[in-house]
């Protein structure tokens, strides 16, 4: 079984202790590729620092909505030259937390689009209670490689990406009592959605409440079978395969 994370956060100084632990039983386990995903400059700058020491690992370049006042193009498009830059993200808004004002968020989401578009670059997009702001920023530039990461929406908004040619990435908030995903993933065709963590975050049952890792996708894999009623195994296979056209098409 191989299988592609395409969403972590392992720059993180809570991995610095274990990280080549961790990163051996993700390999041992067939977890052939890690996104490293940059969401603000210190992250930016560590996670292509792991991109380059780990063969494994793959980073991206983006300023998330939290730090969106903190945007800093030339560091993005330094990056997006990097050989083993995958993509411009996380990207996009966020109006649970509203760190940033949204008029910002917008500015600097859609300057994020317009880079990933020049260098041709997939964008991982980051929405939290910014649905219908999102896909207009979204659908006004027309990206062709989109995902959503953490895909929150329903099932309404999850056609209108599909339509659009786009993908969602689903992670540990979909074993969680209270999710509402069922529906989405049972109705997502099989070429169109990713497996992440976002490590350390949104760590699966049975171990919520702890760091997550990427080790733990098995659980995010386990759970999509059974929703979708195939094997663990055709999850990780579809997985794999779309993440790989999408981020590494030239493998």
């Amino acid at each position: 079984m191989k299988i592609y994370e395409t969403h972590a956060h392992l720059d993180f100084d809570k991995y610095d202790k274990d990280r080549d632990l961790i990163l051996k039983k993700a390999l041992e386990m067939g977890i052939t590729y890690i996104n490293n995903i940059g969401y603000d400059d210190k992250s930016i700058i560590g996670s292509f620092a792991l991109a380059d020491k780990y063969p494994q690992i793959y980073a991206a370049a983006g300023f998330h909505p939290h730090d969106a006042t903190k945007y800093d193009e030339e560091l993005v498009r330094k990056y997006a030259k990097h050989p083993k830059c995958i993509a411009i993200g996380e990207i996009g808004l966020d109006y649970y937390r509203n760190l940033s004002p949204k008029k910002i968020q917008k500015k600097v989401f859609a300057e994020q689009i317009k880079i990933a578009m020049e260098y041709d670059l997939p964008i991982v997009v980051h929405d939290r209670d910014a649905h219908e702001d999102t896909l207009e920023i979204l659908e006004k530039y027309m990206p062709k490689k989109v995902v959503f990461h953490c895909f929150a929406g329903d099932e309404i908004m999850a056609q209108r990406v599909l339509a659009n040619g786009w993908k969602m990435s689903f992670t540990g908030n979909i074993t969680y009592k209270n999710n509402n995903l069922h529906g989405v993933i049972r109705n997502c065709p099989n070429d169109s959605f990713f497996i992440e963590t976002d490590s350390p975050y949104l760590t699966p049952v049975p171990f919520r409440g702890k760091r997550n890792d990427p080790t733990k996708l098995r659980y995010i894999i386990e759970k999509i079978a059974d929703i979708k009623r195939i094997s663990p195994n055709k999850v990780a296979e579809y997985a794999y395969e779309n993440s790989i056209k999408f981020f590494l098409p030239n493998k």
